[in-house]
Order: C-alpha cells, then structure tokens, then sequence
C-alpha cells in the first residue's frame, strides 16, 4: 500500500470513519432505547418510536447482549476476510465497499417496526437487524482501521492519524449528543432525525481516493512492493492472542468499556430521570476537547500512554460522581444546570482521550507485528480489541442497563460508570512497559 506522507492526507483519512461512526451511535444509544419506554419522562412521542413498548423487556436485554457478542465474534473472520481479500483493486477498498452497502440498508430497515405492539415478532425482527448493521458495520470500521498500520509509515504518524480520529469522534458526539436533543425537544421524532443524519455516513468515500493498493491476485508482487502478506485466520487469530501485552490490554479494555458503554447507551435515560438539562451538559463536555485533547498527548509525550490513561479513567469517574450527587438539587433548577455543567468539563478532558487510546495500542502493536514476521494481522488485532468490546457493551446496554430500565434505576448509571473506570485505573498500573511507554517522547 503507498505511504500517505502529507499532512492534509492524514487529516483527511482520520476523518473517513466519521459518518459510520455516527450512524453507530444513532442506533446503539437511540434507536434501540427508542423501542421500550422506560427510563424517558419528557418528549415521550419524539424518543420513542410509537410512543409505546415495541419488544419483550426480558427477551430484548438478552438478544442485545447476543447481538453484541455477535458483533464480536464477527470482528475475526471479518478481520481474516479484509486481511486476505484477492481483487485486483487490492484488498482493502473492495472490503469497505463489501462493508458499507449491507449495513446503511440494515440502517433503514431497523428503523421500521413489523407491528405496533410489543410482541415477539418485533423482538426477534430488530435482534437479527441489529446483528446485520453490526455484522457490516464491523467490515467496514475494521478494515478501515486495519489501514492505520498501513497507510503511514511510523509511530509518530499513526498517532496523528487516530487523533484526528479522535477529534472527529469528539464532534460526531457532539452532534449526537448535544444536538439530537434538541431536535426532539422540538418534537422532531428520532427516526426522522436518523434520517437526517445518515448522508454524513459518505465520509467513507475518502478512503477510495486516498488508498493506492497493488493488486492482491498476484501475492509475489505485493510482496515485492513491501506490503505485509496476508495469512488464514487461524494464523492471525493466533498471531495476536499471543502478544502477552496485547492480552493484558483488552482485560483493562474490557472492564473500560462496560462503564463507557453503559454511559454512552443510557445517557438518554439518566438525563430525562434526573433533570439535568442534557444539551448544556454535553456541549460544556465537548466544546473545550480541542484543547483538552492537547493536553493528554502533551501528557502522553511526557509521561506515557499509562500515564494518560490513568489520567483519563480518573478525571471520567470524578465527572460521573459529581452528577450523581446533583441528583439532590431541584429539577430544573438553576443550582442543577451548573452542577451539570461543571461535571460536563471536568468530563471533557477524559472524552476525546477514550477513543484516540483504543485506535493508538492495537495500531502500534500490529505495526511491530507486521515489521517483526512480514505478515498482515492488522485488521485482526482491532478485530480482536472489537470483540472484547463488544462482549462489555453487551453487559452494559443488554443487561445492566435494561435492568435499571425495568427497576427506576436509571438514576445510578453514572455512579455504576465511575466504579468501572475506576476499576480500569487500577489496572492500568500493571499495563506492560511497552504498552505505558507509548508515545513517550524519551522511549
């Protein structure tokens, strides 16, 4: 694969995974709480799809946390399949491509109910096209980011690239999380506001410009232009599972990701049980990233990633807590809406840090992998982390979150968020000296 090696093209490539990410938030934090009513206590007609339960509460928790076991699993064969792709366009292009038409028709069609009422039928419909977005979404992001060991050509590089990724997912959050608010207090109901959005899932055209692959029919000649080859699944599944230090960084990830997911899943129903005014809260947690950004990787570069990590699991639990003991001001009052804002920036400079550390780790490591025996498990090493991932954000949005749905418990999200954050921060101290050491100036 040719080397981007200017500074506008790397800009660009962190951003081509903007729109998909945001149709990923659409439908993990809205569309599939928009199914049961629980938890909203305003705007009721607008964040709900009929204004009543469409599936079975019990059932429903269960298929959400398959679904996202399934969106897990299918990281690997999927990572094997871009790995291993032979076309004459190369491999990773035609995988996107594969990827992205599938998942936006999957996209459209959760977005209609087969009855209005909460029946089995309904249940099992959204539980198999949630497994079809997530199955093709998977294609598409992990091949994409399969490429950041690729597309450049040193650490330096691949850490500007995931964070300008990060900052993109800074701004789709705040779209998501800051915006769409609005857009239902205007009583513009959730799947019309899904539409909306989904024309931003385009971003992912820039890849077919900036990607120059040879072709990968002809494997000496790949090998002769210095790319890594391509190797069978169980190869590269096992290629990745014995790197100790990759293992002991998806436990750390894995137990993260439960309190971020379970946040990022019920932050709906923890705003509308709690009072706090969620636009002003998200846009004070995300208007100053830009700069607080700097700051983690001026720590980063100073410190290390465990250093920054650390930083970023600690100063997120503090914001959670702090929302917790809002709880005892007044709905709607003006003691509230600054209690909330200041938790919102102090949250600010752990966001945009949560997404640039899950891109940078696997990125650097299946580079070394790929320098190291000559072969190509980039996509599975992301393939990997995806399926620790998907497993912690299936216990958190399937089972603990439904549970606080069905028992008025939606006000303790945040207080389950921080004690998982906090549980990932202890970890960190035992994280693998060329994993804490990442991005150290000095290293």
């Amino acid at each position: 694969m040719k080397k981007l090696t200017k500074r506008w093209q790397m800009l660009l490539y962190g951003c081509a995974g903007f729109g998909v990410n945001m149709l990923n938030l659409i439908v993990g934090s809205y569309l599939c709480s928009a199914l049961l009513v629980g938890g909203f206590e305003e705007h009721v007609e607008s964040w709900t799809y009929l204004n009543r339960d469409l599936v079975v509460a019990g059932i429903w928790s269960v298929l959400v946390l398959v679904s996202k076991i399934i969106d897990g699993l299918i990281d690997i064969p999927m990572s094997s399949l871009t790995d291993n792709l032979k076309t004459k366009w190369g491999r990773r292009r035609p995988a996107i491509l594969i990827g992205f038409i599938p998942m936006v028709i999957a996209y459209l069609l959760f977005l209609k109910p087969l009855n209005s009422e909460a029946s089995i039928l309904n249940t099992i419909w959204f539980a198999v096209i949630l497994c079809i977005f997530y199955s093709f979404y998977t294609l598409t992001m992990v091949t994409y980011y399969g490429t950041f060991a690729e597309i450049v050509d040193n650490e330096k590089d691949r850490v500007f690239i995931a964070n300008v990724k990060s900052v993109c997912d800074v701004i789709y959050f705040i779209l998501g999380y800051a915006l769409i608010p609005v857009f239902v207090g205007m009583s513009i109901k959730i799947r019309t506001v899904a539409l909306i959005f989904l024309p931003l899932s385009l971003t992912m055209a820039i890849p077919f410009f900036l990607i120059k692959e040879h072709s990968t029919l002809d494997e000496p000649a790949e090998r002769e232009a210095g790319d890594a080859k391509g190797v069978s699944i169980a190869r590269a599944f096992s290629v990745s599972f014995k790197n100790r230090s990759f293992l002991y960084w998806l436990c750390v990830v894995f137990v993260m990701n439960i309190g971020l997911q379970l946040f990022l899943s019920g932050i709906n129903e923890f705003f509308s049980t709690t009072g706090i005014n969620m636009t002003i809260v998200m846009a004070c947690s995300f208007a100053p990233v830009p700069l607080t950004i700097l700051l983690y990787n001026k720590l980063v570069q100073k410190r290390g990633l465990k250093f920054g990590f650390q930083y970023v699991m600690l100063v997120f639990s503090a914001a959670m807590l702090l929302m917790y003991f809002c709880l005892g001001l007044p709905k709607a009052s003006t003691q509230l809406s600054i209690m909330g804002a200041i938790g919102g920036i102090i949250a600010s400079f752990s966001i945009g840090a949560f997404f640039s550390i899950t891109y940078t780790v696997p990125s650097q490591l299946a580079a070394e992998e790929n320098a190291r025996t000559g072969i190509c498990a980039s996509s599975m090493y992301f393939a990997v982390e995806g399926l620790f991932e998907g497993v912690s954000a299936g216990v958190a949005s399937g089972l603990i979150l439904t549970y606080l749905k069905e028992h008025n418990g939606a006000a303790y999200i945040t207080v389950i968020v921080a004690f998982f954050c906090l549980a990932a921060f202890v970890m960190a101290f035992f994280l693998p000296k060329n994993i804490a050491k990442l991005g150290k100036n000095d290293q």
